[in-house]
């Protein structure tokens, strides 16, 4: 199947049904047999063979379908590049030929060009990088647009997910996911986890997170519930819930494995375990309620974007050795009942809970935390069923092909796979780690072709504190500045190219560009 036969189901689907998809809903059962699950909506039979062979019987098809039309239309202006520049570098560089470039350029990028780079190609030739990293980032701006759209029509689903965290007990969740490209979608495609203020999510080279940043984001979230009850009162009982997430890869463990731990598996999940328990150990030593805090690791396949999920005993404490393996279960329930299937999820939630040997725990974690994995597990089902059905079970790109590096706070908005490198920094200094593991991987993808590494430096301002858009962009210069000059090398060779962007703080605001490459 291929995401436009994806685009034609989700179509007749909505011919067919007349509603829009209602989110699927998990409850814990006090007993195996009490599970229930709704699996949303669901095509005909006949729609079914046209998409794929492989259903699932808990796998969100409507959803599947939206978010292939979805990967199709962004990834696909980024693959539009290539192809248009290379038509515009063979027209002759005389007169006209700003004209025949421009017309190539809105026909198959949709966007005029800079006129200056164009203008003045009669004199030594069209600037082929500043042109290629200045469609990089207009490709990038409209999949921002696109997304923002989307997530103002999501506004039911965000209040479903943030319900469900609450009535999980969870008043507050930080993912930290490793910065590689491959796990850019994770909120959205692999986790199926709308964007919401209430969760955050930033990402670290190796999942490698700051404790003390986080110990702090931890202590501002406490204070708002003590000062305005937001979003629980402190008597609520809730708790705050982090999440690191280290990945792997089957088909190549050895090689395209986390680059920041050397392809070493063992190392990312102790390396991502180490600093989820500093990150506990940190508030129970200078808060005396460690209690209040929950810790999970997730592992993910990028090959498949199956999950792993650890899951943590009665005392809050993970094991590598104790989890649940979703590429198992994946295949173990195929051909079962939705109801079927949700029992089968749940049981090996507990078998995982109650596993001895190596993983063995001490007890069984809150309802809550439970009832958070086995919705986890369920929503990753349809993105492995997506993965089955448009990428015949596996990711042609087991490896990096990401189009630009995304520096700063990142654009939250834009959650798609192997998209963007990310290296979440306010100075160089800090963050050093993360940009040389991005140049790294750079210099593999474009610089060897003789591209530039395209570098979007882009942070978030609060309209609501005075000067805070004016030092945001100082920060923005600042920070650009610093890596023009610890890669001087190839800025002085127009191989790495940078545009400078803010934005609001409230999720969906519009991009304001600052600098641009052209």
């Amino acid at each position: 199947m291929n995401s436009r036969q994806a685009q034609q189901a989700l179509r007749v689907t909505r011919q067919t049904q007349g509603k829009g998809h209602t989110p699927r809903k998990v409850t814990h059962p006090a007993t195996p047999v009490a599970l229930r699950v709704e699996t949303g909506t669901r095509l005909t039979p006949v729609n079914a063979v046209a998409v794929g062979s492989h259903r699932h019987p808990l796998a969100n098809q409507h959803a599947n379908a939206r978010l292939a039309h979805c990967e199709e239309t962004v990834k696909g202006r980024f693959e539009a590049i290539a192809p248009a520049l290379q038509a515009i570098a063979g027209l002759h560089l005389g007169a006209g030929f700003s004209a025949q470039a421009q017309a190539i350029a809105e026909a198959q990028l949709g966007y005029r060009l800079p006129e200056r780079i164009l203008n003045d190609a009669w004199v030594s030739g069209a600037d082929m990088k500043a042109l290629y990293a200045y469609c990089t980032f207009q490709a990038l701006k409209l999949a921002t647009e696109q997304f923002a759209n989307d997530l103002r029509q999501q506004v039911e689903a965000v209040q479903d997910t943030r319900n469900f965290f609450l009535d999980c007990g969870f008043h507050a969740v930080d993912i930290s996911p490793c910065a590689d490209g491959r796990l850019k979608g994770l909120m959205r495609y692999i986790l199926r986890l709308p964007l919401t203020s209430f969760t955050r999510r930033k990402a670290y080279a190796g999942a490698l997170f700051d404790v003390e940043t986080d110990v702090r984001h931890w202590m501002a979230t406490e204070l708002r519930r003590f000062r305005e009850g937001v979003p629980t009162t402190v008597d609520a009982g809730t708790r705050y819930l982090k999440i690191a997430v280290y990945h792997t890869s089957s088909s190549s463990p050895c090689h395209e494995g986390c680059a920041a731990h050397g392809s070493n598996d063992h190392q990312a999940v102790a390396a991502a375990l180490d600093r989820l328990n500093q990150f506990r150990q940190a508030i129970e030593n200078s808060f005396c309620c460690g209690a209040s805090t929950d810790i999970l690791l997730i592992g993910v396949d990028t090959d498949t974007d199956a999950i792993r999920v650890h899951i943590p005993d009665g005392e809050g404490e993970l094991s590598p050795q104790r989890f649940v393996d979703n590429k198992v279960l994946f295949h173990a329930t195929l051909g079962l009942s939705a109801d079927q299937a949700g029992l089968a999820v749940h049981e090996a939630v507990e078998a995982a809970v109650n596993q001895h040997g190596w993983g063995t725990g001490k007890g069984a974690p809150h309802d809550g935390m439970r009832r958070l994995v086995t919705n986890l597990l369920i929503n990753n089902l349809s993105q492995m069923d997506y993965v089955m059905d448009l990428h015949n079970g596996q990711y042609a790109d087991i490896g990096h092909a990401e189009r630009y590096i995304s520096v700063g706070d990142g654009f939250e908005e834009v959650q798609i796979r192997n998209v963007a490198y990310y290296a979440h920094l306010h100075t160089l200094e800090e963050g050093v780690a993360d940009m040389d593991v991005g140049i790294k991987i750079f210099k593999g993808l474009n610089v060897k072709h003789g591209l530039p590494v395209p570098v979007a430096i882009h942070y978030r301002y609060d309209a609501g504190v005075p000067g805070s858009r004016e030092r945001t962009v100082a920060k923005a210069q600042r920070v650009a500045a610093a890596i023009r000059n610890r890669y001087a090398a190839l800025v002085e060779q127009g191989l790495l190219l940078c545009q400078l962007s803010v934005q609001d703080t409230p999720t969906g605001s519009p991009v304001e560009v600052v600098e641009d490459v052209a």
